[in-house]
């Protein structure tokens, strides 16, 4: 691959001289997006050695889920002996949520202060950017790392079907960055958009992927349809009674689906059958004795942050975050108004989907999505008094003292090498346990449900110019369970374009499986195995095809993520008792991935100290090439631990 220094001399020369060498920079490695998998990347190519890192964000704040879009309670959970509980963290998730702990303790003398009905682990959201500073501070100290901020992506510069450099635009200026790669972990993949790499936004057909719950066809109403967007508000407890101001264009009919307090309304407004409604209330007095997914639900426990009630501190320090479903914001069908100013700023966007869309046009959707949020808020006050003081926080900065980004579920898609779809995850059983394919070339293990909000619009009369309301359809809702998987690497690397990988949700799956695999230490994780494929890229000086095509450098993509460089290392099969710093996570993990050591079908832990039996010895050793099954001990080991270590060892 050329160098930087190259790439940026021949870039001056076919770009001519319109910015000047300020206005220019060079780089062996460009991130594109500060969200957390962003970060992720950018932090794990400097631990890895990566010479030049810039990392372009389109705001101040760094963080993306846990911050910027102001969503924090960190989520991630799956189901082991018919219980909910946290999926295993690993890698720099670990790391952050290691660092979100101690923040907790340190303010509040807990670890898990919201007793929260959708987590065990939260965060504030000025707290969480602060720990993503931190992440990236030790390296923008040393000049191997350069953070840019305000910055929106608006042109790429190719060599034939090789990316050298994306054009930024803030303002009235302009800046460009030459890169020997390229990460796009953009909110809307507007990079590889713009790159001319093959994508994809919306549902997939049955006829591409033959995926069960796919439609049959792409049709007028159905093309755009996506998981929602929502605007999270992020509420702090206050001594004045204060309502949040009727927004423009308020309707209470839009509300009345909130909680059962105006289940009464929402029958008498006349919605067609379907229409979203919580028949659930407001408020509850609760601590979730029993964890998280326990009742009472209520609005207000939902996904509380900080319970000072509870914990006996002053009122001030209570804070929640609302993400209830009403509050979501399809993004199928545009109202009115909306779909008006979109045709205004250009003729035929209200038709195209969200990703297509300029910066300037997705401001258009984010302002009805702010709305439709502070008309939700407004709503609450009215008919629960316990939220009229609960006032929206200041701490984002933000004259609507919104977040800065919305809460985005699904965007762009990239077409990459391999393509996870519905029926390598979809699983019949309500515990998940291995998916029917476990990809030999996975750089992270994942488990989430196929978890779709409503993604639906549905107007009251059908009439744009109504108030309007969310519904699921038959085949897109939260209820599909999957099996545990792991996440190839080839599943980052475009189809076609060179010198580009994908990150966050810019990735190769079908909508659909994108429904599971959007959660924050998913993304963090997505992004550290990006950045892992870009450093042995470069150390080698191959495109990131060449690291897919050759098992040598798969196996040391894996291991340098499995082993950890400056943080824990990353879990690639995701079994479920086994932490980054027990004796066998590497032997276990590598062996796993190559079929050496071939897990219990029915379970998904490793049992690292259960003995094990002759039969599983010998039928590793059968797996083991000739040569290396001559330096393996004859004794059987003790534990499966000794096992796959001493298997290990003798593959060096």
């Amino acid at each position: 691959m050329r160098r930087p220094w190259f790439v940026l001399i021949v870039w001056l020369a076919v770009s001519g001289s319109a910015l000047h060498a300020k206005d220019r920079a060079a780089c062996d490695l460009l991130v594109v997006g500060g969200n957390e998998s962003g970060v992720a990347a950018a932090v794990q190519a400097c631990r890895l050695g990566v010479k030049k890192v810039v990392l372009v964000n389109d705001i101040d704040w760094l963080g993306g889920q846990f911050s910027s879009e102001g969503v924090g309670a960190v989520d991630e959970w799956t189901t082991v002996n018919g219980k909910r509980t946290e999926f295993p963290r690993s890698g720099m998730f670990l790391e952050v949520a290691k660092a979100i702990e101690e923040v907790n303790r340190r303010k509040y003398g807990i670890a898990q202060p919201g007793n929260c009905f959708c987590a065990r682990l939260t965060i504030e959201p000025k707290e969480a950017a602060k720990i993503f500073e931190d992440l990236v501070k030790p390296h923008v100290a040393t000049g191997q790392l350069t953070v840019a901020r305000g910055w929106e992506p608006i042109a790429t510069t190719l060599d034939g079907k090789r990316i050298t450099g994306v054009r930024f635009q803030k303002g009235g200026e302009k800046w460009e960055v030459a890169a020997t790669l390229t990460i796009d972990a953009s909110e809307w993949g507007d990079v590889i958009r713009l790159s001319g790499a093959k994508w994809s936004a919306g549902p997939d057909a049955k006829a591409r992927f033959d995926e069960p719950s796919a439609p049959a066809q792409l049709t007028d109403d159905n093309r755009r349809e996506m998981n929602p967007l929502t605007y999270c508000v992020v509420l702090r407890g206050s001594s004045k009674v204060e309502f949040v101001p009727q927004p423009e264009g308020y309707d209470p009919r839009r509300y009345f689906g909130v909680s059962k307090e105006t289940q009464k309304e929402f029958e008498m407004v006349g919605w067609p059958k379907g229409v979203l409604r919580m028949n659930v209330p407001a408020f509850a007095d609760t601590i979730h004795k029993d964890g998280p997914y326990s009742p009472p639900v209520n609005v207000y426990t939902h996904r509380r942050l900080v319970d000072a009630l509870h914990l006996k501190r002053n009122y001030g320090d209570e804070c929640l975050f609302l993400n209830w479903p009403v509050q979501d914001y399809p993004l199928d069908h545009w109202p009115k108004r909306v779909a008006d100013e979109l045709e205004s700023a250009e003729k035929g966007a209200s038709k195209k989907n969200v990703v297509e869309l300029t910066p300037a046009q997705r401001r258009i959707v984010f302002a009805d999505a702010k709305r439709h949020t502070l008309g939700l808020l407004h709503h609450l006050q009215n008919v629960e008094p316990k939220f009229r003081t609960l006032q929206l926080s200041d701490e984002f900065g933000t004259p609507d003292r919104l977040p800065p980004h919305p809460y985005i579920r699904e965007g762009l898609r990239l077409e990459a090498l391999t393509m996870l779809r519905e029926q390598n995850l979809r699983t019949p059983h309500k515990e998940p346990k291995w998916t029917k394919v476990m990809p030999t070339d996975g750089v992270f293990g994942f488990q989430f449900n196929i978890d779709f909000h409503p993604t639906r619009r549905q107007f009251l009369k059908n009439n744009p110019a109504s108030p309007w309301a969310t519904i699921h359809t038959a085949t897109r809702n939260w209820s599909t369970h999957t099996d545990r998987c792991t996440f190839p690497l080839r599943g980052l690397i475009p189809l076609e374009t060179d010198g580009l990988l994908g990150a966050a949700r810019n990735i190769g799956v079908s909508s659909i499986v994108s429904s599971a695999i959007r959660l924050h230490g998913q993304m963090m994780l997505c992004g550290q195995a990006s950045a892992t494929i870009a450093y042995v890229a470069l150390k080698h000086d191959v495109q990131p095809r060449g690291i897919a095509s050759n098992k040598e450098h798969i196996e040391e993509t894996q291991r340098l993520l499995v082993t950890g460089v400056g943080g824990p290392g990353v879990l690639l099969w995701p079994y479920h008792d086994l932490a980054p710093d027990h004796p066998a996570f590497v032997a276990a993990n590598m062996l796993s991935l190559k079929g050496i050591w071939r897990p219990d079908a029915d379970s998904v832990f490793f049992q690292p100290e259960k003995m094990i039996s002759r039969e599983e010895w010998e039928g590793m050793l059968a797996r083991l090439p000739a040569e290396v099954q001559n330096r393996v001990p004859t004794d059987v080991p003790s534990t499966r631990t000794a096992a796959v270590r001493a298997v290990a060892v003798a593959m060096r």
